[in-house]
Order: C-alpha cells, then structure tokens, then sequence
C-alpha cells in the first residue's frame, strides 16, 4: 500500500485483518513508525484498534521499490491534488509509478498495479500505464497489469464503508488483472458487493460521475429548505422523507442542510464540469451545483449578519466537514468562519477534533475555545454546522443569559426545538418558521 493516509492506513488495517501479509509505504517517516508500531498515523474511528490486533501481518517502510519486490499486488493511494483548472494532478503518483516499474523490471511473475486515487478520465491508460511500462521495461497486460480502482468511502466510516462497500469499480488493462484484483477483494469484503468491471476510462468517468451526482442531490436537499424557509408551515425533513421513498431518488443525501465540503465531493464535481468543458461537452448541472454549495456559505454569513448586533461575536461550533473526522477541507463551517473574519466580525470556534487543522487556515484570525459550551458563553450569535453527536447533546440552559436572548442557527435541527425556542432566538435551517421567528425582536 503506498501511500499511508486517511485511506491508505485504514487500507492496511483492513487487509491484515483480513490475514494478508501487508506492506505499507511512505516517504513520511512518522506515519511509516506509526504504522510499524500499530498506531494510527491519522484521525479515523477504530483504526488504533485494528493496526493493534494485526501488527503480526503489518510492515512498513519509505522504500517503495523494496516493497513492491516482495509484494503480488501494488496499491498507489497517493494524493491527486486538483489544479487551478479544477482538473486532478498526477505529480505524486507518476513518480510512485516510476519506482514501482524500476522494482517490476527485474522482478518475475506477472504483478498487478492497482491505483486507488482519483484521476481524470484518461489519465490510468496514457500517462500511468506508460510511466510503468518506462520504468519497467515490460507491457502492460502481458507482463503485470494494471487496475484503476477507487473507492467510495467517507472520512468517519473508512473501515466500516472499506468492507462494506455497495460496488466495487475496476477498470482493467487485461482480464487477469481485473480477476486477481476481483479475487482479492471477495477475500476482504464483508457484504459480497458486485463488482463493475470495465475499461479504464469508463471507470475514471464512473468515479466523478458518482460524486457529481450525489452533490446534485445533496444540492437540490439544500435549495428545497432554502424553498421551505420561506413557506410558512413547510418542513424540508418532512418533504424529503416523503421524496426519498420513492425509488428513483432514495432517501441518501437528502437532508436539507448546508453545503457539502470534504476533500471529494467538492472537487469531484468541479473536475467533471472541467472534463466537460475541456472536450466540449455542456456541464450545467454540475457547475450549477458548484455554484449554489458555494453560495451557501455567502448565506449563511448573512444570516449570522442580519442577527449579530455591533461589535458582537459569533460562535462556529464545527469545523471538521463532518462529524468523526479532524478534515477541514472545504468544511462549510471553516469557510463560514473565515467569509466572518474578513468581514471584521469577531469570530470564535471549536471542534472536537479540528481545531489543529483550522488553526493552519484560519491562523490568528478568530479565537479557538477549548470546548462548545465556553465558545456559546462569550457568543451573540451560535452558528452549529457540523454535527456533532456532543452539539447536539447541548442543553439550552447553556445558550441562556440575562438581556437580548442569544440567536441560535441549528444548521442540522439537532437540537431538542422547544426547549431552544423558550431560552433563544432559535433559527432552523429548511424550516418555514425560520422567517417569522427571524424578524420576533425580544
């Protein structure tokens, strides 16, 4: 497993579990002696526990070429990072391919590659395949094989969406790199997923394709309650649950709320309306998607705006772009947060795990609070955007204060309403009483 990061390391967990002898590699020593170790080298439930009970078949390393000598199987899960044009870099991984073909050329026996991180369609089959066939001196397809295989996993539930996942995609150089990759995946998985196997392109299509799709649906939730805000009686919970069974849309990612963020979703989307321009190809539904997440954030700033009064401060309580992860990429909370601060509003967080990786993006710019309820104490707006099961256990008495009642905006509608509504200016994203009790003055 090169590559030993939010997947790569919970990757490793799960095959040893799974009794494979496993390699792991980086060129980052302190993940490499974690991992050796059986520590996690970053923040996902359960991994500590499964690096742990399985340091017997789990080793690891910074030699690339010296793993993949003594390995049948090689995964690359490096990072992708997108481009000014929105389209997925290969700077990372070609170099990776690079070693693993100088490994692969004096090495016998046919030995499959299997890449795992995000690429555009057409990247699997020109650049990595040749890069490979360069450095090795072999053809792809006859002397190893190679696999495009992403998963679809969530930071949070890596292990848990890792072995149970609802398919698997493989885009194949050959049939016998499709088999073996097939065979060692029905040894790892619990749920005895299918397995969609094609070629490389329609696999790198497929894999944006998922993405873009659901943050169409998680769009369309959004601008629903934005509708419901402004409906006197409406409810976005109670019109999406009536929506979600029917079977064309399923009840997945439709719940009303804020935009979506994390390190696929959003960038995912962008590459597939960049793909398409690229080839001539119209995108409107994906680049209107893009366009109302990211106007979400300006609305919700807005709404924190209209309610805070001069000089007053305001409360994020979430900065990790959803609960279980210390990841702050594009988490609506960090950028809420930040749009504030360069308004000149005084700004302070908190985060059960992402107060590290927030201070890296919003540095002196806002105060950190070391928990929930000091953050609420010295706030006069409390913006909740991620959420977290220890938000929503919040009591109101904590939000309560002597004066002008403190404004709430529950983005999640996590909190119990009633007790809310009697001790604050409660305001409930996707709910049609949000304009009403908006403009009630104390």
């Amino acid at each position: 497993m090169v590559g030993l990061g939010k997947l790569g390391s919970p990757m490793v967990a799960c095959f040893a579990a799974k009794g494979f002898d496993v390699i792991g590699v980086d060129l980052d020593e302190a993940k490499v002696a974690a991992v050796a170790e059986g520590r996690a080298p970053v923040f996902e439930p359960q991994l500590d526990e499964l690096l742990a009970a399985n340091r017997a078949h789990i080793r690891a390393t910074t030699d690339v070429t010296a793993a993949v000598r003594e390995a049948e199987m090689t995964f690359i899960i490096v990072a992708t990072p997108s481009g000014d044009d929105g389209t997925f870099s290969l700077r990372y991984v070609l170099p990776v391919c690079e070693s693993i073909g100088l490994a692969l050329r004096d090495k016998e026996g046919y030995h499959t590659v299997v890449l795992t991180s995000t690429v555009m369609p057409g990247a699997t089959g020109s650049e990595v395949q040749a890069a490979l066939e360069q450095a090795s001196g072999k053809r792809c397809g006859e002397d190893f094989g190679l696999c495009y295989s992403p998963e679809f996993i969530a930071l949070g539930s890596v292990i848990r969406d890792f072995l149970n996942p609802d398919f698997l995609l493989v885009g194949e150089s050959d049939p016998r790199a499709g088999d073996a990759l097939s065979e060692i995946y029905a040894r790892v998985i619990d749920n005895g997923a299918p397995v969609a196997r094609m070629n490389f392109v329609n696999a790198e299509l497929a894999k944006i394709s998922v993405n873009t799709f659901v943050t169409t649906k998680i769009a369309f939730a959004n601008m629903l309650a934005r509708i419901c805000e402004r409906l006197p009686s409406s409810d976005v919970d109670v019109v999406t649950s009536a929506l979600g069974m029917d079977t064309r849309i399923g009840p997945k990612y439709l719940r009303g709320a804020i935009s979506y963020g994390g390190p696929c979703f959003p960038r995912d989307n962008v590459a597939f309306a960049a793909l398409a321009r690229d080839i001539g190809a119209p995108a409107f539904v994906a680049e209107a998607t893009d366009r109302l997440n990211r106007d979400g954030i300006a609305r919700l700033a807005a709404l924190v705006h209209d309610h805070l009064p001069r000089d007053g401060t305001a409360a994020v309580l979430g900065l990790a772009y959803k609960p279980e992860t210390d990841v702050t990429e594009e988490a609506p909370g960090l950028l809420l947060a930040k749009m504030l601060a360069e308004a000149d509003v005084s700004v302070v967080v908190h985060d059960p795990a992402a107060l590290a990786n927030a201070k890296r993006v919003l540095g002196d710019s806002v105060a950190y609070s070391a928990s929930a309820v000091d953050a609420v104490q010295v706030a006069d707006v409390v913006v909740l955007t991620t959420a977290w099961s220890e938000f929503a256990a919040l009591e109101a008495s904590v939000f309560e204060r002597e004066g002008s009642r403190r404004v709430v905006i529950d983005c999640w509608r996590m909190l119990d309403a009633p007790s809310f509504e009697a001790a604050t200016r409660y305001l409930v994203l996707g709910s049609g009483s949000l304009a009403q009790r908006a403009t009630v003055t104390d």
